[in-house]
């Protein structure tokens, strides 16, 4: 992409934010960058996101688009580049003979084995710059991968869509649909975004869900997340979610550690079960983030979205901090993150 006006470094790392965006939930377990090369008077000339495992980083791919217009330029990228060999060359080594002249970083890398990169461009000659816009990137399109590096484990996002009174389905055990159509594509919007869906047996055999990611005109998605069965019920082979639109993995257990065990090669997960498995799950103190779609009904009765989170008074409480409340149509959808012990 080449655009005619300069541009500054921060309208720079908005669009690598962005590229990052198209890279998510097909880099595991790389992390999804994004890098904008500018040129010697700041004009975009390259941009970049991180390829699947194998390809190219997203400062390589950046660059490539740039060719030589990327001499005596800047690199804005969402990540510190990295410095070290692995499929792939150390981005340190390419934006430096690449001859960029500065490099501006959102988040330091905190995997030892990829980290250092700042320090090798700066002995180099280039200048360095860090921190620009890294609250938009850790809550943004690193934040699952920051975590698995913090934690070892794959960050967890709760999502259910509920009545303002907190049920997921009437009385009758009729739900379709409590929320619009608008909320329901986001819904899938973000599918796509991501590594693995857990859902349970009770709603698979309920349900038949397809719990694939589908664009707007119905079609699936490019990217498609694994699709997570946990539970012991048999599931018939008929099932939807065994079908080959997606690979299906099955948990034969009903504890939410197995099922992190089970799915350690991946980086962002999405547990889209019903209120049993949502509330295993924050029972058993593993929920990063809770995502909750929330329509403008009130049921009175029925099922509620969570049942059975370990919680038996008040001071047991699980608490969130509210990280987001955006409009959808005649919805809303509430982000809200797990406050730090």
């Amino acid at each position: 992409m080449t655009s005619g006006a300069a541009v500054s470094e921060t309208a720079a790392m908005a669009l690598a934010i962005a590229a990052s965006e198209t890279a998510r939930g097909s880099t595991s377990p790389n992390p999804p960058v994004g890098a904008v090369i500018l040129d010697a008077d700041g004009v975009v000339v390259g941009t970049g996101a991180t390829r699947p495992p194998g390809g190219p980083h997203a400062e390589v791919v950046a660059l490539a688009e740039a060719g030589e217009r990327a001499r005596g330029g800047t690199a804005v990228v969402t990540l510190e580049p990295c410095n070290h060999t692995g499929r792939t060359g150390p981005c340190s080594q390419a934006l430096i003979a690449a001859g960029v002249r500065r490099v501006v970083y959102a988040v330091a890398d905190p995997n030892p084995l990829a980290e250092g990169g700042a320090g090798t461009l700066a002995e180099a000659g280039v200048d360095v710059s860090s921190g620009l816009e890294s609250d938009a990137v850790e809550r943004g399109p690193l934040r699952a991968w920051l975590h698995k590096q913090r934690t070892g484990r794959p960050h967890i996002t709760l999502k259910y869509a509920s009545s303002l009174d907190g049920r997921s389905a009437a009385q009758d055990g009729t739900s379709q649909w409590i929320t619009g159509p608008d909320a329901r594509a986001h819904v899938h919007a973000q599918r796509a975004t991501l590594d693995a869906i857990v859902v349970g047996t009770g709603t698979v055999v309920a349900d038949d869900p397809l719990l694939t990611a589908r664009l707007p005109d119905g079609t699936t998605a490019p990217h498609q997340p694994v699709r997570v069965v946990v539970g012991r019920r048999v599931i018939p082979p008929e099932a939807r979610i065994r079908g080959d639109q997606a690979r299906t993995i099955f948990v034969r257990s009903h504890d939410p550690h197995d099922v992190v065990d089970a799915l350690g090669e991946y980086t962002d997960v999405l547990v889209e079960g019903g209120p049993t498995l949502a509330g295993a799950f924050l029972a058993a103190g593993i929920v990063d983030r809770i995502v909750a779609y929330i329509a403008p009904v009130v049921l009175g009765a029925g099922t509620s979205a969570v049942e059975n989170a370990g919680v038996g008074t008040i001071s047991d409480a699980l608490r969130f901090s509210i990280e987001s409340v955006v409009p959808l149509g005649t919805d809303v959808v509430v982000s809200a993150v797990k406050l730090q012990e």
